[in-house]
């Protein structure tokens, strides 16, 4: 990934962002989503998660908003949540 300066960031920072996390639709899928959301922005609220199954029920769409205060709080938590077992696609 190649570095962008902070004054050519597309993104204000603080800001809401907004990330799609899919993953199978299993018990504890959304808690750990949450779990990782929460460790990058203590501030989230677990309330404000959206969730949407798939057609067919097998896998299911989480999205979170966090509070993005840096590109690399951004990164990491991305890195963060590509690599985690349950998670299939991030958005």
């Amino acid at each position: 990934m190649s570095y962008i300066p902070p004054e050519q960031s597309l993104i204000e920072y603080p800001s809401a962002f907004p990330i799609k996390v899919m993953g199978a639709h299993v018990d504890g899928f959304v808690d750990a989503v949450v779990a990782v959301a929460l460790n990058f922005d203590p501030g989230f609220d677990p309330a404000t998660v959206e969730t949407r199954p798939s057609k067919a029920g097998n896998y299911l769409g989480v999205t979170i908003t966090v509070t993005a205060t840096s590109r690399e709080q951004l990164d990491e938590l991305y890195r963060t949540l590509t690599t985690h077992p349950m998670v299939k696609i991030v958005l």
